[in-house]
């Protein structure tokens, strides 16, 4: 639970109504197989969940998926916002590779500065440092589920064989895991 695909993240930059639905339909059965849902929640990332908002290529893909869901044993219910994506209430999130990269990027982001500004906090006063101590559990395992290297392992859809890109500023920690990821796919 928990487990949310996301494409595209940055390979293709432009795409059409087309490549969202394929995207839509790799990414459903990556999830299936991760997660062994049968009928994924799949939504197009957008600028607002009314039907009305968005690019004619969104509007396009989502009048295709919404009337082939059931053919394709997904659940699609439209939009979701970049804002929603950690909520648990979708497993596959379609877009452009623009769109999802700066998406991830802003997430990445966030996930340092709430790390930085947790740390300056924690270390502001004795008093601090002391509730740090009784909370260090707490912060070990938010600090792994912020840390990028425990997720690294970008898996590329729709090719003839396996193949998993690590981020650029991985550490060797981040490098294993993308090994990891191979290694499961490839079994």
């Amino acid at each position: 639970e928990g487990d949310l695909v996301m494409l595209d993240l940055g390979a293709n930059t432009e795409c059409d109504a087309r490549n969202l639905v394929q995207f839509a339909i790799m990414g459903a059965a990556y999830s299936r197989i991760v997660t062994g849902r049968e009928e994924p929640r799949v939504r197009l990332l957008n600028i607002g969940t009314e039907e009305i908002k968005g690019t004619g290529n969104l509007q396009q893909a989502a009048a295709q998926l919404k009337a082939a869901a059931s053919e394709l044993s997904i659940s699609f219910d439209g939009f979701t916002e970049a804002d929603k994506l950690g909520r648990g209430d979708v497993d596959v999130v379609v877009t452009d590779g623009f769109s999802g990269n700066i998406a991830l990027k802003a997430v990445e982001g966030t996930a340092r500065f709430v790390a930085d500004l947790l740390r300056r906090s924690f270390a502001s006063s004795l008093r601090s440092k002391f509730g740090f101590l009784i909370s260090r559990p707490a912060t070990e395992l938010l600090k792994h589920h912020l840390d990028p290297n425990n997720h690294n392992g970008a898996v590329f859809l729709g090719l003839n064989g396996v193949v998993v890109k690590s981020h650029g500023s991985a550490s060797a920690l981040g490098v294993a895991n993308a090994v990891a990821v191979t290694a499961r796919l490839l079994e």
